[in-house]
């Protein structure tokens, strides 16, 4: 196989990893978010769950929680595995997986308001979803991009582990031409397309940073 060959191929593998990329943030962000107000709820039960359900996903790799988002429905409810579920299964794990860690970022944001904010914004009659989305959002929005950036690039590295599940992403795809020449060299190449694209990613966070930053 050329270079030029190889290098159509891992830019084919790399579009089915931007796809996982975007696709968890899409669905990891605002559940994250869900997921943590019922980590703050006052209702004990609700909170123990949610509590268990981040233990299990912050305590346990994601390529084991890759295998069993895979594997579950055969084994559990006997349900015949589709090959077009392999794709929904990688976005499902990866998806559960971050929205855990981005609730505790959340949470940590939410929780580290002073109390005079809600109290201000009561006493200037907003309500308690227009106190949230309105002033304390915004706010915390600010706050944890740092955690976020650091989260949302670590995602860029952990798309590799959908290859466990032999999904044809850019990782997958280079182990294969790897493998069938005998050479390292699409290692190489890919993991200079992971370096870029982290990059892309560190830059573009980097300036949402600073768009923030409004008192400096």
């Amino acid at each position: 196989m050329d270079f030029t060959m190889m290098l159509q191929q891992l830019c084919i593998g790399l579009v089915k990893t931007v796809e996982i990329f975007i696709l968890t943030l899409v669905f990891s962000l605002p559940l994250g978010l869900l997921i943590s107000f019922g980590r703050m709820s006052k209702n004990a039960i609700l909170k123990t769950i949610i509590k268990i359900y981040i233990s299990i996903m912050r305590g346990t790799p994601l390529m084991l929680q890759l295998i069993v988002v895979y594997f579950a429905p055969y084994y559990v409810f006997g349900v015949k595995i589709s090959r077009s579920y392999r794709f929904i299964a990688v976005i499902l794990a990866f998806t559960l997986n971050y929205a855990a860690y981005f609730a505790e970022i959340y949470r940590a944001g939410i929780e580290s308001m002073p109390v005079g904010q809600y109290e201000a914004a009561h006493i200037l009659g907003y309500s308690k979803s227009q106190t949230f989305f309105r002033i304390i959002l915004p706010q915390v929005i600010k706050r944890i991009l740092p955690p976020i950036t650091n989260e949302t690039i670590t995602l860029v590295k952990d798309t590799s582990l959908a290859s466990v599940l032999a999904f044809a992403e850019m990782f997958a795809l280079a182990k294969q031409i790897a493998a069938s020449e005998t050479s390292v060299v699409p290692l190489m190449v890919a993991g200079l397309f992971y370096y870029i694209f982290n990059l892309v990613v560190a830059t573009g966070m980097e300036k949402l940073e600073e768009a923030m930053n409004y008192y400096r």
